[in-house]
């Protein structure tokens, strides 16, 4: 037992009978004052308004800690000097009922909008954080060296850096509204949560008072090149990627899929139109979206899983069971169900994307659905696909994937849209 171990194990399945201190939290209030603040991380159960704790799949490692004796759990954070560098928000969209579920849009200014609850002993920690920085890679370094880009100083310095500002994002699920993002009512989706996670959380389905839930997954990541106000300009020119995480290819350059080539032109794209100058005087800018859904959300052991399988198939690697060998082994296709994925873009107040890099059909329609205008869609080119990660484009675009022209063969068409996934 380390020496902050409680004597007794305090239960949170069911209200206290003490009183309760917690602030209340209603979600689309007009400002935050009225919404309330997330209390998660704290010893005072009285004053938790929330399921589950701070830092998304990073929490268990917080346990470790405290468990090794290496941190104190009373611990609070000393938020002195940690305000955003650049202020988002708030916008209208913060308010509009639904519009945003899965994350806190006050998130980054707890310091400032709280300030009189945390001097009041309340424990309120962020859930965003933004800040500034440098992102360097080859590939642009290359694209400079063809002439394609050109160092001006602002937005891509001379030595091939460029100038970003970049927010990090956990998850804050407000339940109803995510239950009716999916189509399910609250009541359901929390016993399937509390049942699929173990038992891990029985407040799901004891403590229906407790409307929001900090889920132990991993969040987002936002790069900004330009003027972070500018993105809730529809006037203003917006190039946008939104990225699923994919280790193998995005950091370590693995060939069998377009992830990191896709990125990484579409870094090239968002800071082409960041340094744009329209007639008009307006300048442009440029995002990308960076988020924790490793393997399309089904897990890197999965993926590699899958990779075998695909690869040693009576036939070898094609088009036409590419989603077949991934069902085979994890049930479902694609586990990122992107309903919730539009909700960060809510959050920088984004009406309109004027040049979005993605071909999904998945990522384009959950955008128009929740409200957002999308102009021209850019694919990736064809010499940046990878040999080995043909297949995969070909069985993507016979899927629904956009395309400009080309389309896969035919009996990689007929055969994925044979099994209903057109």
């Amino acid at each position: 037992m380390t020496k902050h171990s409680p004597r007794h194990i305090r239960l949170t399945s069911h209200p206290g009978h003490g009183p309760r201190t917690s602030p209340e939290i209603h979600w689309d209030a007009p400002d935050a004052q009225h919404r309330g603040p997330i209390v998660g991380t704290t010893l005072n159960r009285a004053q938790r308004n929330v399921i589950g704790t701070h830092s998304g799949s990073y929490s268990v490692y917080r346990a470790l800690a405290v468990a090794a004796g290496a941190l104190d759990p009373t611990h609070r954070a000393d938020l002195t000097n940690t305000a955003p560098t650049d202020l988002i928000g708030p916008y209208p969209q913060w308010s509009e009922p639904g519009r945003i579920v899965s994350l806190d849009p006050w998130g980054a200014a707890v310091a400032d909008v709280f300030a009189d609850q945390i001097a009041a002993g309340i424990d309120i920690r962020p859930t965003i954080a933004v800040t500034k920085a440098h992102i360097e890679l080859p590939e642009i370094r290359d694209a400079i060296a063809a002439g394609r880009l050109k160092p001006d100083g602002k937005i891509l310095l001379d030595n091939g850096s460029a100038c970003v500002t970049k927010a990090a994002v956990e998850p804050v699920w407000w339940l109803p509204g995510v239950a009716k993002r999916f189509g399910c009512t609250e009541t359901e989706l929390r016993r399937i949560l509390f049942e699929e996670t173990g038992g891990m959380y029985p407040e799901l389905v004891t403590r229906s008072d407790l409307e929001v839930f900090l889920p132990p997954i991993g969040g987002q990541t936002v790069y900004i090149l330009g003027n972070p106000r500018d993105l809730a300009n529809p006037e203003v020119p917006l190039t946008a990627r939104v990225h699923d995480e994919c280790n193998g290819s995005d950091v370590f350059g693995s060939d069998i899929c377009t992830c990191r080539p896709y990125l990484t032109h579409a870094i090239e794209e968002c800071i082409r139109g960041a340094q744009a100058t329209e007639a008009g005087g307006l300048g442009g800018v440029g995002l990308i979206v960076y988020s924790r859904k490793e393997g399309r959300a089904l897990g890197e052991v999965t993926k590699f899983l899958v990779y075998n399988a695909r690869k040693r198939q009576v036939g070898g690697d094609s088009a036409d069971k590419y989603f077949l060998r991934t069902e085979c082994v994890a049930g479902v296709q694609d586990m990122r169900f992107q309903e919730l994925m539009p909700d960060v873009l809510h959050w920088l107040g984004i009406r309109k994307i004027h040049r979005l890099v993605s071909m999904s059909n998945m990522k384009f329609d959950a955008m128009v659905e929740s409200g957002i205008e999308i102009g021209e869609r850019v694919p990736i080119p064809d010499d940046l696909i990878p040999a080995d990660a043909k297949v995969e484009i070909e069985a993507k675009m016979a899927a629904g994937y956009f395309t400009d022209g080309r389309v896969p063969d035919g009996e990689a068409l007929a055969a994925v849209k044979g099994r209903g996934l057109e």
